[in-house]
């Protein structure tokens, strides 16, 4: 038995999936089976009733649910343990941003908690949203700034930063620019510039045009930088589909607000619940930072 399957069996058990586990933990779904077989074979007992459509728990992986969940706080608390003795002089904090995060209150922290903290050696990756998440989920990330639809992810802390809507980035002079707004469903007509799967404006398009339309909208485009997404926008490649401060950073262009989306998109940091001291002393700072 080992900590990854506790966490793959805490993951299925609140999310009711073994697929949408597999998604959390961001490992295949052959993957966390494996792993939950193992689990059950070792404690001898079925943790799921795996015959209906959702993942449910037996009774003893109700009792196991538990016991794992203590388990992995146990962890924490360790290393809380060891961060206290160490008070901070050394040690590493893990954080992730958006792929080419532009977010200077991110690196004002960065900076302040380093001049406090020159001892803790500081380590960022860069990644799509639904990576970031995964990796605070599963402890390779401490904290990371995410771009969310709608809500923070359910079992982890955050501080939402940013909340805003969608909007239409077109040039001057074209059909588009003329108008006042545009329904979420009336996109469909236009070729579309977005961010990749897995960013969370990208999530808010997908989900906003299936709930209007019935499907996901085709993507004539995909750039990882919304400044590349304006750029093809701008030479009348696509309509370029952003937030709403993203397309400030473009007055060239003309917004055009999206109407009919019903989930904000949000800029949020995230972390587990049970934070080290020294991911407390880093949050202090992003607090200063984005107030």
């Amino acid at each position: 038995m080992d900590l990854r399957q506790l966490q793959y069996f805490v993951a299925v058990a609140e999310t009711g999936s073994f697929t949408r586990a597999a998604e959390r933990v961001h490992i295949t779904q052959s993957g966390v089976s494996a792993q939950i077989k193992a689990l059950e074979h070792e404690l001898g007992a079925e943790l799921f009733d795996r015959s209906g459509r959702t993942a449910r728990l037996t009774d003893a992986g109700s009792v196991a649910l538990r016991h794992a969940r203590a388990a992995l706080d146990s962890t924490l608390d360790l290393r809380d343990a060891i961060d206290d003795v160490k008070g901070l002089i050394r040690g590493r904090l893990t954080i992730g941003m958006v792929t080419g995060c532009e977010v200077t209150p991110l690196f004002d922290a960065l900076a302040a908690f380093h001049r406090d903290h020159p001892g803790i050696e500081l380590e960022l990756a860069e990644a799509n949203s639904d990576h970031l998440v995964a990796g605070v989920r599963t402890g390779s990330l401490d904290v990371a700034l995410a771009g969310l639809a709608g809500e923070p992810p359910d079992h982890l802390a955050a501080q939402i930063i940013v909340s805003e809507r969608l909007v239409a980035l077109t040039p001057p002079g074209s059909e588009l620019a003329q108008r006042g707004s545009v329904p979420v469903a009336g996109l469909t007509s236009y070729k579309i510039v977005c961010l990749p799967v897995g960013t969370g404006i990208r999530d808010v398009l997908d989900r906003a045009v299936l709930a209007a339309v019935g499907v996901r909208p085709e993507v004539a485009l995909v750039a990882t930088s919304p400044d590349t997404v304006a750029g093809l926008a701008r030479r009348g490649l696509g309509v370029a589909v952003l937030s709403e401060s993203m397309a400030a950073a473009h007055p060239d262009l003309v917004a055009v607000p999206i109407d009919d989306v019903g989930i904000p998109a949000l800029l949020a940091l995230i972390w587990q619940e049970r934070a080290s001291p020294a991911l407390s002393a880093f949050l202090k700072h992003c607090r200063t930072a984005f107030s």
